[in-house]
């Protein structure tokens, strides 16, 4: 089936859910897939009776977005729209078997990364269905999941509906974000711990162990670590698996604070990446990184986001736009939703330094800046 028949009948499927969804019997908000407000999904998810299985629940997204920008990368344009998303979600959220299952299509825009729509980016990264896993649910404080996994690594999701933002960021743009392998969870009073061993950057090669360990501090403060580190190097390389990145070992601190109508996530980020000749890695290299998240709600259906990042690179491997070039970025994305219904506009600025020559945006790659704006409008059902 050609890309733009598949992203027909995910977004007919999607459409069909949505319209429907009021027949079925409606249930709890629910925990998958996550999102960071101000979105927020259907509080009244549809669901039905699956027999011996249970209560099977369903939602999904249908949203467009449109981008204009400058200073395009070669392959980029200035201007684009389209899909970007038209998926669907089934999951049983009880009992000791449990499972989920995320299709459809999906673009993910990123800061100072080229845009690629929503027919193509499934069959480079990762496929017409990016997450399905069984989960094994024995008591409520313990669990183990097993398929298509979203990474454990970073404060931003993988796709524009879970986040502040429409476009990830520069410190996105380094994490994995969906690895196939195993993970454990634990959780005791206010520590929660998750732990993984998988394919990283979906490299399919299960190389790679995970973990995340978050302390609640209060009803306003978390604060996470995570960390993922290669217990083997590995020659593969493609798309959606940077043969650096992939190879590397990855650190974050995350504290999230909630008061009234503030949310603010700051969080800071470290990757190392040793040298390799062998499988094309001549040099070590390292990058540091630091983020802040905000949003601010002026009312229940308005709000502000906004995000500010730094990222630095050093060694000789090239870890950014050549080796020991650095990039910032800012971005305000002002987001209104009614009930299931949402609107939200973007404005950001990705500024570069010490670039490599050619590695910059541009037709030619020279320049130092890009500003992008982008709409993003749908329903969440």
């Amino acid at each position: 089936m050609k890309p733009f028949e598949k992203i027909g009948l995910a977004g007919a499927a999607a459409l069909a859910l949505s319209l429907g969804a009021a027949t079925a019997a409606r249930a709890d908000a629910l925990s998958s897939p996550a999102m960071t407000p101000p979105l927020a999904a259907d509080p009244d998810p549809a669901s039905f009776d699956a027999g011996a299985l249970g209560k099977i629940y369903l939602s999904g997204q249908l949203t467009g977005v449109g981008l204009w920008q400058d200073n395009s990368i070669p392959g980029d344009k200035d201007s684009r729209a389209g899909l970007s998303n038209a998926q669907l979600e089934i999951q049983k959220t009880d009992g000791v078997f449990q499972f989920y299952v995320q299709g459809g299509a999906y673009s993910l825009p990123s800061l100072g990364t080229p845009y690629i729509k929503a027919d193509k980016l499934p069959d480079l990264t990762y496929k017409w269905v990016p997450l399905a896993y069984v989960k094994i649910q024995p008591s409520a404080n313990f669990s183990i999941m097993a398929g298509k996994l979203p990474t454990l690594i970073g404060a931003e999701y993988t796709f524009t509906f879970q986040n502040m933002n429409i476009a990830r960021g520069l410190l996105w743009n380094q994490e994995p974000a969906i690895s196939r392998g195993v993970q454990a969870n634990i959780t005791n009073g206010p520590w929660a711990v998750s732990l993984s061993v998988n394919d990283g950057y979906y490299s399919n090669r299960f190389t790679t162990g995970s973990a995340l360990v978050a302390y609640t501090v209060g009803k306003q403060d978390t604060v996470a670590f995570a960390g993922s580190v290669q217990f083997k190097k590995t020659a593969k390389t493609g798309f959606a698996t940077p043969l650096v990145q992939n190879n590397g070992d990855i650190f974050n601190l995350i504290w999230t604070h909630t008061e009234g109508a503030w949310q603010v996530i700051p969080y800071l980020q470290y990757m190392h990446v040793s040298a390799k000749p062998s499988i094309g890695i001549p040099d070590s290299g390292s990058h540091w990184g630091a983020a802040v998240l905000a949003k601010y709600s002026f009312s229940p259906t308005f709000s502000l986001a906004s995000r500010a990042e730094y990222i630095a690179s050093s060694g000789g491997t090239n870890m950014l736009y050549g080796p020991g070039s650095r990039a910032w970025s800012l971005t305000l994305t002002p987001t209104w939703q009614l009930k299931t219904f949402f609107i939200r506009g973007e404005v950001s600025y990705t500024g570069l330094d010490k670039a490599a020559p050619g590695a910059g945006f541009g037709a030619d790659g020279s320049k130092d800046s890009q500003t992008r704006a982008m709409v993003e409008a749908g329903v969440l059902f």
